[in-house]
């Protein structure tokens, strides 16, 4: 089963990116580059969800925005 996840990246003044979601609650990730901080976010994603339902389950990102607040 796939899970379609929006994730909020936001650069952080030490010059890190922070992940969080409001899909998915508890979901913090973070990284020196934006696809760094994605591929955590996957990797996070997966556990809670794999912790929550008790089972497996994929999650699938919707396509990068080119533009970001």
């Amino acid at each position: 089963m796939e899970r379609i996840v929006t994730l909020h990246i936001e650069k952080l003044p030490e010059g890190v990116y922070l992940a969080t979601s409001d899909d998915i609650q508890g979901l913090v990730a973070q990284g020196r580059t934006i696809q760094e901080t994605v591929e955590i976010a996957h990797d996070v994603a997966k556990k809670l969800i794999e912790l929550q339902s008790g089972g497996s389950g994929a999650v699938t990102y919707p396509p990068a925005k080119e533009s970001f607040d």
